[in-house]
């Protein structure tokens, strides 16, 4: 799929967009669609899925705009719709304060459906730092994932990188406010 005319970011801005990325299924079909285009048999099979319930998540994503055809054919009769990204990345709107993080929520699906023989990187670092070292931080996590996004294959196994960079909140707010 030529990559040329493709929208760099698709920003979440309706209900029915974060309705559609709010399901860790349509999460998983957008996530096979992020390389190259698939069909609805070819992502049902990938993610084990029945034909049917592919094609009804494959059929909200692109009525929310998510997805899209880019090409079809004809076999034995029947049209093949060819299913890609509407844009190479999704920006979420931040959740606010007491909602789920939907990003983080599929993160941690996908990663406890990983295999668990399989190599993984995963830690938690604690650290106090300045609001300058903070933002220091937050621009070199992204763009070292830029720079492995672009050296990115199609042809080679999946890998997901997630990071979250945030202010906890204060002890007695994330305790619930009990002493």
């Amino acid at each position: 799929m030529p990559t040329d005319d493709v929208p760099e970011t698709f920003h979440v801005t309706t209900d029915e967009q974060l309705r559609a990325v709010s399901n860790l299924t349509r999460h998983r079909i957008m996530a096979v669609l992020r390389f190259e285009p698939a069909t609805i048999t070819q992502i049902a099979e990938r993610l084990g899925l029945a034909k049917g319930s592919s094609s009804y998540h494959v059929r909200l994503l692109e009525r929310a705009g998510l997805v899209k055809v880019v090409r079809t054919r004809k076999v034995r009769g029947v049209t093949e719709r060819y299913y890609a990204m509407a844009a190479r990345s999704i920006e979420l709107p931040d959740p606010g304060a007491g909602q789920p993080d939907v990003l983080m929520r599929h993160a941690v699906a996908d990663l406890e459906a990983s295999p668990a023989d399989g190599e993984r990187h995963v830690g938690m670092a604690h650290l106090r730092l300045t609001e300058e070292q903070f933002a220091q931080l937050g621009a070199r996590l992204e763009a070292l994932a830029d720079e492995y996004r672009k050296l990115s294959d199609p042809s080679l196994p999946d890998a997901s990188l997630v990071f979250a960079l945030f202010h906890p909140a204060p002890r007695d707010q994330a305790e619930g406010g009990a002493k």
